[in-house]
C-alpha cells in the first residue's frame, strides 16, 4: 500500500506545564516511514514531547511541523486524518463493544452530520480488527478483556483511523513480557505492510534497541542522541540518560545493542 509518507519534525520546540520547562530547545526530525523509539529516564519529558507532536500540547516557542506546517495552525480534522496517537492509558467507555470502540477511529474521515461510507468504514474496522488478531473479540465488551487483548483492541482502532503517522505512548505498559514483544511486533508488521510512520515511547531499552530503525534519547528534556540503535546505545550514553553503569553487548538473536546494568552488587 503506498502512503503519501508525511513527514513529522520538531523544530526548537520548548514546552512547559505553567511555569516549569519540560523541553527546551528540541529540535527532532522523524524519519518518515521508520520506526522511532524514544527512550530516556522517568520525568525527562518524552511523553510531553509525543503530545506535542499530536497536536494536544501548544509550545511555548518553536513549532511541531507536520508536512512543513505548524501543526498548531491546521484544521483539527486534517491532522486527525493524518496523525494518531495511542496515550498510555486510555479510557473505554464502560460496556462499550470492541467493534464499536474500534469503528470509533472512523470519525475523522467522516463527513457532515458524522456520516460516513457505512460499509467502507464497515470493512476497514473489521481489516484492522483482523490485523490485530481481535475479530474473535468484536462483540466482547472491551472491559471485559486482559490487558494484551485490550491494547491490541486500541491498536486496531489506531489502524482503523488509517494515518500515516502513529504515534504510542508505552504501549507495553502493565503487559508481561510476551505481550509485549507481540504488541511490537505488531507494530512492525504495520510499518513493513503499509509504510506506517511510526514514534513509541518505550521503557526497556533492550526492547527499543531490537525494534528501532531511529533512536532518540532524551535527557532533562533536551535531545542527547539519536541514529540507529548502534550509535545511541553506548555505555556513555547509558550513563549519562540514566544515570547507570553498563555494558553493552551485542544480542545473540537480533544483533542490536543489548544492555546489562551493573548494579553494586554486580560489579565484580
Amino acid at each position: 500500500m503506498t502512503h503519501a509518507r508525511h513527514t513529522l519534525a520538531a523544530d526548537a520546540v520548548t514546552l512547559a506545564y505553567d511555569q516549569r520547562v519540560v523541553i527546551d530547545g528540541l529540535s527532532l526530525t522523524v524519519p518518515p516511514g521508520a520506526i522511532t523509539v524514544i527512550v530516556g529516564a522517568n520525568a525527562c519529558g518524552k511523553s510531553t514531547l509525543l503530545r506535542a507532536m499530536a497536536r494536544l500540547i501548544t509550545p511555548r516557542s518553536g513549532s511541531v511541523l507536520l508536512d512543513g506546517r505548524a501543526i498548531h495552525r491546521l484544521p483539527t480534522r486534517l491532522v486527525a486524518q493524518q496523525v494518531g496517537l495511542l496515550p498510555q492509558t486510555p479510557i473505554a467507555p464502560e460496556g462499550i463493544a470492541v467493534s464499536d470502540l474500534v469503528a470509533r477511529g472512523r470519525y475523522p474521515h467522516r463527513g457532515l452530520f458524522g456520516r460516513g461510507s457505512g460499509s467502507d468504514d464497515d470493512a476497514i474496522v473489521e481489516e484492522a480488527l483482523r490485523d490485530t488478531g481481535t475479530l474473535e473479540l468484536a462483540d466482547r465488551p472491551v472491559d471485559e478483556l486482559s490487558g494484551g487483548q485490550r491494547q491490541r483492541v486500541w491498536i486496531a482502532m489506531a489502524l482503523a483511523q488509517r494515518t500515516d503517522v502513529l504515534l504510542l505512548d508505552e504501549p507495553t505498559t502493565y503487559l508481561d513480557v510476551s505481550h509485549q514483544v507481540e504488541v511490537l511486533d505488531l507494530l512492525t508488521d504495520l510499518n513493513r505492510s503499509r509504510g506506517t510512520t511510526i514514534v513509541i515511547v518505550l521503557h526497556d531499552l533492550n526492547l527499543a534497541a531490537r525494534y528501532a530503525d531511529h533512536l532518540v534519547a532524551v535527557r532533562d528534556g533536551a535531545l542527547y542522541a539519536s541514529g540507529t540503535p548502534s550509535e545511541v546505545v553506548t555505555p556513555d550514553t547509558v550513563r549519562a540518560v540514566f544515570g547507570m553503569e553498563s555494558r553493552v553487548i551485542e544480542d545473540p538473536v537480533s544483533r542490536t545493542p543489548l544492555v546489562l546494568p551493573i548494579g553494586r552488587h554486580h560489579s565484580g
